[in-house]
């Protein structure tokens, strides 16, 4: 028999932390940070904020909601909320970036430049479990779809029970068309992996 647990989405998991919090139960809003941590920095990593800068970025993000926990008025919105914050603070992180780039006197070869500017394309913590050579192929293959594939796919696949309204304000698409995108992304995704080969993943 199913439990009540196995069929929370983690939209659920966070009303019940934001609640739990607010009731002096602090090792519920604990948990679900180490939950949801993940999924918040992929969704500011998406957005162009370099990987030394995107940690920061989501701790900030969860003491903006300790800061709000009292405003919330709705719980049920609170993954929601966490997810536009963490969306709204990466802009201003890319957007303090590109100004701090403008101000800066070191040559073109400079190391921290070069760093700065060029894109990072290694994979982010999902790498310390991906550790066999059939995830690193599914790794390359996944880095070769368009972004917002890659976008989609990484955070339905952070969550047991993705919660498709909390995925729709995180990257500004419609919860009717979040499940047939995720069937094409899949669709290319088997598209790659055969080209590469891996006939075993169709």
């Amino acid at each position: 028999m199913t439990s009540p647990a196995e069929t929370e989405s983690l939209g659920d998991r966070a009303a019940a932390a934001l609640v739990g919090y607010r009731e002096g139960h602090a090792e519920l809003m604990s948990e679900f940070v180490r939950e949801a941590t993940p999924m918040l920095w992929h969704t500011v990593r998406a957005q162009g904020v370099p990987r030394e800068v995107a940690d920061d970025v989501v701790q900030q993000t969860w003491a903006a909601l300790v800061a709000h926990v009292e405003s919330i008025t709705e719980p049920q919105a609170t993954l929601k909320w966490l997810l536009v914050t963490a969306r709204r603070a990466a802009w201003e992180a890319v957007r303090k970036g590109r100004a701090d780039d403008h101000r800066r006197t070191e040559l073109p070869d400079d190391d921290a430049d070069t760093a700065a500017t060029l894109p990072d394309t290694a994979p982010g913590p999902e790498a310390e479990v991906l550790r066999d050579e059939r995830d690193r192929m599914l790794w390359t293959a996944l880095q070769q779809l368009p972004g917002r594939c890659q976008e989609l796919l990484r955070l339905v696949s952070l969550a047991d029970r993705p919660d498709y309204r909390s995925i729709s304000a995180a990257i500004g698409m419609p919860v009717g068309s979040i499940g047939a995108t995720r069937g094409r992304c899949l669709a290319k995704l088997r598209a790659v992996l055969t080209e590469q080969g891996e006939t075993s993943w169709t």
